[in-house]
């Protein structure tokens, strides 16, 4: 990446954050509503592993089109 694109990013990156979070709370509120007596520490842990899981698989397509 060139310093002009890391500089570009590096505006929109609280607002990346945000949407993160944002996404993790809704699936967070998915699984309150699915799971009884649901242990939110580790539901959020399976959530943002799942979301690693998701961007790597979405990186290597993207790269290959």
């Amino acid at each position: 990446m060139t310093d002009i694109q890391e500089l570009e990013l590096g505006r929109y990156r609280d607002e990346l954050k945000e949407d993160l979070r944002n996404l993790v709370d809704k699936y967070l509120r998915i699984a309150d509503w699915d799971i009884p007596d649901n242990d939110e520490e580790k539901t959020v842990r399976l959530i943002v592993g799942a979301i690693r899981r998701m961007l790597d698989q979405v990186e290597k397509e993207l790269i290959e089109r």
